[in-house]
């Protein structure tokens, strides 16, 4: 499975000549390739290439003075195999620029509705344009309303879009995005289980704290987040319960046990405690929420807050133990 784009770093001189040969013969032989104008100037030194293919695929290559950048989700030219790759932040601004400006717009001429979502576009688009989960990404948004039940996907895109314009997880963006997968299927259950994690950071930001995600702690595993603030900083851990229709448990209130119960007896109990976890319950629809509000039930983690957030904003939960985190101002208590 292909991974989220980033770019292939060429340190070596490219001119017109060596690119046709080098980069586009070998696409056109295979997949049927053609060398098209860029849509936007690159500035600077930099002379940038477009190509596009006859499967849907893009490609960029950008070089000056010796060095060159490719980005594309398509295969990669032979001449370019042995290459570093590099994230977005770690490239010169004009290629960064250019490329971003080329694939958000390709994104939006192929999936015109994210044009209303300009960060939801860009904070995804290595996963929107990837090689293998550009239509599984796009449709998890579109058509599975992002995770969320009896929902409109309108709705739910500006709820993500409302929060990531914020910035707060702008310099994560990679690491993050990467977690919705590039899987060439929708697999709706390991998806919502990446957004709820964007879900638990919203909440965290709204209560006051900044967010810092993949906390690696002494045991080898990673956290999901730490929470800080002046006096607080607390590893919190996110775990989202399969609705019931889609696992073994009898109910959601099984559901919710068996969840949180493998999470407890693995990574947090290897963690050995000191850790809060946040159930999130936002797959469930609202009969299958109502039962776990009325019963409350325990997760054999403490602390930990159990909750349901609607894409119109509304959360309501429960905690169990003595929560270190003031949740008050985002979070509506049933209990």
């Amino acid at each position: 499975m292909a991974r989220p784009l980033r770019f292939r770093y060429s340190p070596q001189s490219w001119n017109d000549g060596r690119i046709r040969q080098e980069i586009l013969q070998p696409l056109q032989s295979n997949i049927g390739a053609e060398s098209v104008t860029p849509w936007f100037k690159i500035g600077g030194n930099w002379q940038g290439h477009r190509f596009e293919m006859q499967n849907g695929d893009v490609a960029l290559f950008a070089h000056a003075n010796g060095d060159a950048y490719w980005m594309g989700n398509t295969e990669t030219p032979s001449a370019l195999w042995k290459t570093d790759k590099f994230g977005w932040r770690d490239v010169p601004h004009h290629v960064a620029r250019w490329a971003k400006r080329e694939l958000t717009a390709t994104l939006h001429e192929r999936s015109p509705w994210l044009a209303d979502y300009p960060h939801i576009s860009w904070f995804f688009l290595p996963v929107f344009m990837s090689k293998d989960g550009r239509d599984s990404t796009r449709a998890f948004f579109r058509d599975h309303a992002a995770g969320f039940p009896d929902a409109d996907h309108r709705e739910t895109t500006q709820f993500f879009e409302d929060f990531l314009s914020t910035g707060v997880l702008d310099e994560y963006r990679h690491v993050m995005s990467g977690k919705l997968g590039t899987s060439d299927h929708v697999d709706r259950v390991r998806m919502s289980a990446a957004m709820a994690e964007f879900i638990a950071a919203k909440h965290l930001t709204d209560a006051g704290y900044d967010v810092v995600p993949e906390i690696e702690v002494t045991t080898g595993h990673s956290l999901d987040f730490r929470a800080k603030a002046d006096d607080t900083n607390v590893l919190v851990e996110v775990t989202r319960p399969q609705p019931p229709g889609t696992r073994a448990a009898t109910g959601p209130v099984a559901a919710v046990r068996e969840t949180a119960e493998t999470k407890t007896n693995g990574q947090l109990a290897d963690h050995g405690g000191g850790a809060t976890l946040f159930v999130d319950c936002s797959s469930f629809r609202d009969d299958e929420w109502a039962a776990v509000r009325g019963e409350q039930p325990d997760v054999r983690h403490r602390p930990a807050v159990v909750y349901r957030t609607r894409p119109n904003g509304h959360v309501e939960g429960y905690r169990k133990g003595a929560v270190p985190l003031e949740l008050d101002n985002v979070l509506t208590l049933v209990d």
